[in-house]
This record gives C-alpha cells, sequence and structure tokens, in this order.
C-alpha cells in the first residue's frame, strides 16, 4: 500500500487488515514514515516509499497524490506486481490510453484481467453509475446539458492542513467551490461519456458538506422521451449487483456512509418543455468512491469474491 496516511489510504488499510484473503505487506507514507497509527485495532507503522518491496506482492495499492503516481505504477509493474491506482493520473481523459477503467460494475471483464486498474474519482463514481443506464438505452437527449451538482464531505479534500477545512470554517456552512465547469474530475466524467456516445454537455458543481464523509449528487438529465417506468433502467442494469440499491425513496448520506454502495433514485421533472429526469445518486466518498470500490477491483484481479472484506 503506497500512500496510506491519507483518508482514502487509512480507509484501504483498514479494508486490507479485516479481508479475509488479503494482508497488509507494507503501508508508506512519505512525511510520516517512522509514524506508528492505530488501523483496525492493529498498530501500523508507516513507511518510507523507497523501503516498499514491490517485487515480494501479488498487488500494489497506490494512494499517492496526483502526478506522483504514475510514476510508482510504473515501477510496481516493472517489479512484476498488479496495481490498483487510486490517483486521477491514468483515469480515462487524463493523457492515458489503455488502462482498465475500475467502474467495477460497468466494466468487470476489463478489469478481472488487468494488470492495472485505474480506480474512478468519488464524484465520476456517483455521478457516471447513475447516468449509464440511460446512456446505454439512448435515452440522453441529442445536444442536451447535463447538470450535476455534488455535496461531498471533507474528507474528500484530503488531510492536508487548508484554512478553509479548519471546523471554525466549514461547521454551519455549505459552499461551492470548483465553480466554472473546471474541477478536474470533468476530464474522466466527459471521456467516459464520450466513450458512451452520449453527445451532451456536462455541467458539474461540487460543493462542500460539513460533514466528515459521504456524497450525494443530484442529476439533471435531458431525456429524448419519458418513462413509463421511471426506474426501469437501472433495475435492469443493475438487477444482480450487490453493490448497486435502487429506491423509490431519494437517498440520503445515513444510507450509504461506511458502505460500498451505491443507492440511486429518479423522478421526472415537472414543468419542462422536454422530457427531464432528476437523478440521485448517494454514496461514501472513502468507500464506494475510493477505498471500497479499489478492493472490488482487486477481488476481480486476484480471482477472488467480489463482495469479499466489503462492507454492505
Amino acid at each position: 500500500m503506497l500512500g496510506a496516511s491519507g483518508y482514502a489510504g487509512r480507509e484501504l488499510c483498514a479494508l486490507i487488515l479485516r479481508h479475509p484473503a488479503l494482508s497488509l505487506a507494507f503501508a508508506t507514507a512519505n512525511d510520516q514514515r517512522g509514524t506508528t497509527v492505530r488501523i483496525a485495532g492493529r498498530d501500523v507503522t508507516f513507511a518510507s516509499p523507497d523501503d516498499a518491496r514491490l517485487g515480494d506482492v501479488e498487488l500494489v495499492f497506490s494512494a499517492l497524490p496526483h502526478g506522483a503516481s504514475k510514476e510508482w505504477v510504473a515501477r510496481i509493474q516493472e517489479a512484476g506486481a498488479r496495481a490498483v491506482d487510486l490517483s486521477a493520473d491514468l483515469r480515462p481523459g487524463n493523457g492515458c490510453e489503455g488502462i482498465a477503467y475500475g467502474l467495477t460494475e460497468l466494466n468487470r471483464a476489463l478489469i478481472a484481467g488487468a494488470t492495472v486498474v485505474a480506480n474512478p474519482g468519488c464524484y465520476p463514481t456517483s455521478i457516471l453509475v447513475a447516468l449509464a443506464p440511460l446512456a446505454e438505452r439512448g435515452l440522453i437527449a441529442e445536444g442536451g446539458t447535463i447538470v450535476a451538482n455534488s455535496a461531498s464531505g471533507v474528507t474528500g479534500a484530503g488531510n492536508s492542513p487548508k484554512r478553509e477545512l479548519l471546523f471554525a470554517e466549514v461547521a454551519d456552512d455549505f459552499r461551492a467551490y470548483g465553480i466554472g465547469n473546471t474541477h478536474r474530475h470533468l476530464n474522466e466524467m466527459r471521456a467516459t461519456l464520450d466513450g458512451w456516445k452520449a453527445n451532451a454537455d456536462l455541467v458539474f458543481t461540487p460543493h462542500l458538506l460539513p460533514v466528515a464523509r459521504g456524497i450525494l449528487s443530484t442529476i439533471t438529465v435531458p431525456l429524448t422521451r419519458p418513462l413509463d417506468d421511471v426506474l426501469q433502467p437501472w433495475r435492469e442494469t443493475y438487477a444482480a449487483e450487490p453493490f448497486i440499491e435502487i429506491a423509490e425513496a431519494t437517498p440520503a448520506l445515513r444510507d450509504v456512509v461506511h458502505r460500498n454502495v451505491v443507492r440511486i433514485s429518479a423522478t421526472p421533472l415537472a414543468g419542462t418543455r422536454a422530457p427531464m429526469l432528476l437523478v440521485t445518486s448517494a454514496i461514501d466518498n472513502l468507500v464506494k468512491g475510493a477505498a471500497g470500490q479499489a478492493v472490488q477491483n482487486a477481488n476481480l484481479m486476484l480471482g477472488l469474491d467480489e463482495t469479499a472484506g466489503l462492507p454492505l
């Protein structure tokens, strides 16, 4: 495990330590190397990345910062191990081709045979899993605009000290950031939508919630036609998926925190000239949005039960 000291890294260490078939061979942290922390009831001492014995393991998770991870994934491959990369470096739309994109429910066959998997971002997971059933049925209006507003807990910003993330700055407040349709996660979302032949613009605005974890996305989608059974596309696409929940009621963060699930609901919008749908999606940004999905992908890559070690 590379980059174990961040929120996603520690969550991943905890999942590995509780996993019935995985063991934590090493956990690295640059600035915190030599520090011992308590994770999942165990003492874990962070090592230097240079001391990681990459050739002694079957698979390495990399939760290193964006821009630093790509080089280490190359080292992992040279050492003969497989890799799940949690950074943005290898995701679609970021200048890398031919890397399996780890939206597990949608790319299962590619992931199972891959040596490297690019784990999706937390916001793209909440949005793309919700949009996929509409895209695959050609239900997204040609030339329309999808508007996605997502609110995330503060762990999504990492654990580096920042004034704007102090308790006194976040508590009792709610604000947008990354405005102007410029957030870095747009690259992978646009590239994925293009791959699905969904010819629509995407307007994405993230918001910061005064909570530790969780993402709630509300997505407005222009449709080619009204739907008689509004939830049918999701029920059909995800009928056998253990980590996808289709709900009549709008999901809330309390439905998903500490769980490796995406919970989705949808409702038609009244008062619009063309048919439109409001799709709501909720995930835990540290589990299904990061560490949990990484373990789900690793389970596939290693030929294990896909649900092994993951909280339902």
